[in-house]
């Protein structure tokens, strides 16, 4: 059984620490009006207000044990670029889904995505010894997709009609995975992309 529990994760660009409200204002300054809240499922976020709203409804996620939040920290600039979190963990079957990711627009297409997913699946394999990652996206948002696949993560499926968003469209959600028995060569197309941002 995994027994999943806050930790700070320490890569060389990011440091991924425990979602808190005292990271509210740094997520706000990104997080307002940033149109990738299209493809979510929390609704828009226009003020401050929307996005501490926001915080705290992760966060009580983290207390119930189905979610692990993270606020992710750009470590050259030392300000806060954005969030991700395990979700869906299920400790008796070993598996998690790592989700629920956004950037500022600034840490897009860096090297923040890949170093955040090497750091959370690193620690899902090698330390909690999940024996599947999950993570899904917007059938719509194609620009996700492609970043998933970059990452090596297993195309599983579509799952149609899979939730109805605050807007009231009705969302197709494509599924991907990564096994344990995968991690080793993920693992290094992973390092291999790092590579090319130092």
């Amino acid at each position: 059984m995994m027994v999943v529990k806050p930790i700070v994760l320490l890569g060389k660009h990011v440091r991924l620490e425990p979602l808190s409200e005292a990271h509210v204002p740094g997520l706000a300054e990104i997080g307002v009006g940033q149109n990738f809240w299209h493809f979510m499922l929390y609704g828009d976020m226009n003020s401050e207000a929307d996005i501490q709203n926001w915080v705290l409804d992760i966060m009580s996620r983290g207390q119930r044990g189905t979610d692990l939040p993270f606020t992710v920290i750009h470590l050259e600039s030392g300000r806060v670029a954005g969030a991700t979190r395990y979700l869906n963990i299920a400790p008796n079957d070993r598996g998690l889904e790592i989700g629920g990711t956004w950037y500022g627009t600034e840490f897009q297409r860096s090297a923040v995505n890949t170093e955040c997913k090497y750091l959370l699946m690193s620690h899902a394999f090698e330390t909690l010894h999940a024996i599947r990652v999950q993570l899904k996206t917007d059938l719509i948002n194609e620009r996700s997709q492609r970043a998933i696949e970059r990452l090596g993560a297993k195309k599983e499926g579509v799952l149609r009609n899979h939730m109805i968003l605050p807007d009231g469209r009705i969302r197709d959600s494509v599924f991907y995975s990564i096994l344990d028995r995968e991690w080793l060569a993920v693992k290094k197309n992973l390092e291999a992309m790092m590579d090319r941002w130092v």
